[in-house]
């Protein structure tokens, strides 16, 4: 397996090292003997260990290794913003998302204007919620198909939302929209995600499209279905089943012409009949297209869901979302509300977010926590949240360095400001949810695969007891990969019933391929489970 087909929901960036001046220096004497044993494996020679645990009840500090010292913690970032989100607008808040008719509609049935869906910046729109309301998610998310190699694919409808949407527009009465179909996007500037593509408050199937791939006999096309399927971009299947040559490829990974009739993108070259798929051990095998221009595509999904309910449009279905139709932002008639999505509570978002360590969703919240206070755009954001973070949650401000909502860049941060983080959030009235969202020690989310330590009799109660968020970082250098950062961080509730908070760090760990991450995550997880038993 490729080493760029990394963990649980992490995308791989190269970026210089924490500043010179961090103080990383720590005698490591006061560690308990267990959990020294594993600081000095051979694998860790070069590595730099934190540690810090506290009683969130007490306040007291247990174990307080490295202080001083700024590691890298990747992921772990998202703690921060999805708990100040949450305390912001309540873990019941909801983005709504509600269609407009711009003009009257005539006796019969046609709407002589133009029908506009304005975007909430609601993250799933629906596309994975379970029957009971819930959101579903997997081991392994397909946001990270491209760069795990592989993902388990959720049941929802994708498109569920939007033919909700469509099902209202023709219970009002619409017939047909004599204008246009129009998707206001305006709720804040697109933003760029890691030199994707320009993330909008527009989302359809998290803004890919998904191929899951199940080869066939030798000399035959592989199977390949597609979701969503659409006219926006139309997937063709040139994949061969070969004896033993693998040049799949996705062409292209980022199709720029959605928006423009006729787009279309491919999945070409050979699968070995062989071959077997990463992290699953089965088929189908899950790779995505990148939906870049995200209105254009809602747009054409939701007219197809409303040509299906009988609506018909006289524009045309595929083109590029027409925002010069738009009217002034604030002046929608609730009046001339024909259709609402009710969004899912913030609180099953940010699970899904923390769980999958979602990065779009991450980053999104960021500019949805600006908002809050009238700022639309990431790097005001980022300083909103420093002033935030400082003031709310006394959290000093050369304690970290955020550059993104998810983790990406140049993301630091000592123990002492996670840790402050957390125990903050344990004290808020959104800490239910919280601590809800966070993956489970051998149970669910990035947490899901760590179990060796329940090969060990006096932990295996650690399982379900420990709930972390993990942060991943892999730097490909001259030398090789280094693992720059790997963190957990969270809360233990202990076999005495004590409740901790703690971050686990170790950074700056040499690494021969995907195996050495692997056992860097199972010892974390064991690390966890004796801080479980002892104390």
């Amino acid at each position: 397996m490729k080493l760029r087909m990394l963990l649980l929901a992490i995308v791989c960036l190269t970026f210089t090292p924490a500043s010179a001046e961090d103080n990383c220096t720590s005698s490591e004497a006061d560690v308990p003997g267990d959990i020294k044993a594993i600081f000095d494996k051979p694998l860790y020679q070069k590595g730099i260990w934190g540690l810090r645990v506290v009683d969130v009840e007490t306040g007291e500090g247990l174990m307080d290794l490295r202080p001083n010292c700024r590691f890298f913690i990747g992921s772990v970032r998202k703690n921060f913003i999805v708990g100040e989100l949450l305390n912001e607008i309540g873990p019941a808040y909801r983005y709504n998302t509600p269609v407009y008719r711009q003009g009257d509609v005539d006796r019969t049935g046609t709407l002589q204007g133009n029908l506009v869906l304005v975007a909430s910046g609601d993250l799933t729109m629906g596309g994975r919620s379970n029957s009971d309301g819930s959101i579903a998610y997997s081991t392994f998310d397909h946001n990270e198909a491209n760069s795990l190699g592989n993902a388990i694919l959720t049941r929802p409808d994708p498109l569920a939302g939007y033919r909700a949407l469509a099902h209202q527009v023709a219970q009002s009465r619409i017939t047909e929209i004599a204008g246009d179909v129009v998707v206001d996007d305006r709720l804040f500037p697109p933003f760029d995600f890691r030199e994707e593509f320009k993330v909008r408050p527009i989302f359809v199937n998290d803004d890919v499209v998904d191929a899951s791939i199940t080869p066939g006999a030798i000399g035959e096309l592989a199977t390949v279905d597609v979701r969503p399927v659409s006219a926006a971009l139309r997937v063709n299947n040139f994949l061969r089943t070969s004896k033993s040559n693998n040049s799949l490829h996705l062409v292209p990974k980022f199709p720029q012409c959605i928006g423009m009739p006729g787009c279309s993108a491919e999945v070409a070259g050979e699968i070995p009949v062989s071959f077997v798929p990463p992290l699953t051990g089965e088929f189908p095998l899950v790779q995505t297209f990148r939906i870049v221009e995200p209105s254009n595509y809602a747009r054409t999904i939701f007219i197809e869901a409303l040509e299906s309910e009988g609506v018909k449009v006289l524009a045309p279905v595929v083109a590029a979302n027409p925002r010069q139709l738009l009217p002034p932002k604030e002046s929608y008639s609730s009046q001339n509300k024909v259709a609402e999505l009710i969004g899912s509570p913030y609180s099953d978002t940010a699970k899904l977010i923390l769980k999958v360590s979602y990065n779009i969703g991450a980053d999104t919240s960021l500019v949805l926590f600006g908002l809050t206070q009238g700022i639309n755009n990431p790097s005001d954001a980022l300083e909103l949240e420093r002033r935030t973070l400082m003031s709310r949650y006394s959290i000093p401000g050369d304690a970290y360095h955020f550059v993104d909502g998810s983790g990406g860049g140049e993301t630091i941060a000592t123990n002492g400001a996670v840790t402050q983080m957390l125990v903050a959030m344990s004290g808020s009235p959104s800490f239910a949810a919280f601590f809800d969202a966070l993956p489970l020690l051998g149970v669910d989310g990035s947490l899901g695969t760590v179990t060796e330590f329940e090969a060990y009799p006096t932990l295996a109660g650690a399982r379900g007891q420990v709930r972390a968020k993990t942060g991943t970082f892999v730097e490909n250098t001259e030398g090789g990969p280094v693992l720059k950062g790997q963190a957990f961080a969270g809360y233990i509730l202990t076999k005495r019933r004590r409740r901790l908070a703690y971050e686990l760090v170790v950074n700056n760990v040499p690494i021969t391929d995907i195996n050495d991450v692997v056992r860097v995550f199972q010892d974390q997880g064991i690390i966890s489970a004796i801080l479980w038993r002892d104390n």
